[in-house]
């Protein structure tokens, strides 16, 4: 793992014209050496701050990319809460993905009252699809995107992986079912640590002075093993978009 790249922009407008480069860039090298570009989002305000500049670049190979989701709560495409309907209206409205290549979890999973085996077919489904875009096969160890953009929370989770939870512990599942999610709503699947850390590239995106407290502990308290801690590409960048409200209690050079 090489030393993370941290950015620090006055504005929201600067970052999202940065955050939107590096998406660019990163498409089209991804294009020319594999012929697409396999990219995992998560939500919050992650989608706006990404859609906001990029949604207007031109020249951008949509047609090659492959989305998934790097959370995604169990509710109806539809609902408020869902990751998938924030990004649609924040990007995939304005840009030609090809529908059959944005994956989602299934709507008829996705109810927002719990059924028994839930975790059982949710989870297992979602890493159907990620098995039949990245191997066909059960013959890799974990899938490699060619990046996945990430939001941490205030008490420094990232994707559905919480503080102190079990699931920081997993090392063979691709994607997990949690349903004691101590922020709502309560039933989520996740990437897991595993495949977060098999990406070529990973950039976190983190604004506001309400994140001062948990960067601040992140960078530069070692071992704390927050989950946002523990994202540590084996062998892929690790990026940190941020705003100066919420770098400003860093002594990073």
């Amino acid at each position: 793992m090489t030393h993370p790249i941290v950015k620090s922009f006055a504005t929201s407008n600067e970052l999202s014209v940065s955050l939107a480069d590096l998406v660019v860039g990163l498409s089209e090298e991804s294009i020319k050496s594999r012929g697409r570009f396999t990219v995992s989002i998560s939500g919050g305000s992650l989608p706006k701050l990404l859609a906001a500049d990029l949604k207007n670049r031109k020249g951008v190979e949509w047609d090659k990319w492959e989305v998934f989701f790097c959370d995604e709560r169990i509710v109806p495409l539809d609902h408020e809460d869902s990751n998938y309907l924030v990004c649609k209206k924040e990007l995939f409205d304005h840009v030609p993905i090809q529908p059959e290549k944005i994956h989602t979890i299934k709507p008829e999973l996705a109810t927002e009252n719990e059924v028994e085996g839930d975790e059982e077919t949710v989870d297992t489904d979602y890493q159907q699809q990620l098995l039949e875009v990245f191997s066909g096969a059960k013959s890799i160890a974990f899938p490699v995107f060619d990046l996945l953009l990430l939001g941490i929370g205030p008490d420094g989770h990232t994707c559905s992986l919480f503080p102190g939870h079990p699931l920081l512990d997993e090392k063979t599942v691709w994607v997990a079912y949690i349903g004691d999610s101590p922020k709502p709503p309560p039933r989520r699947v996740t990437l897991t640590l595993p495949v977060i850390n098999h990406a070529r590239n990973v950039a976190f995106v983190a604004t506001g002075s309400g994140k001062q407290d948990i960067l601040h502990q992140i960078f530069e308290v070692p071992d704390s093993k927050l989950p946002a801690q523990l994202v540590k590409p084996t062998h892929g960048n690790l990026y940190w978009f941020l705003d100066d409200a919420a770098s400003s209690k860093l002594t990073l050079p």
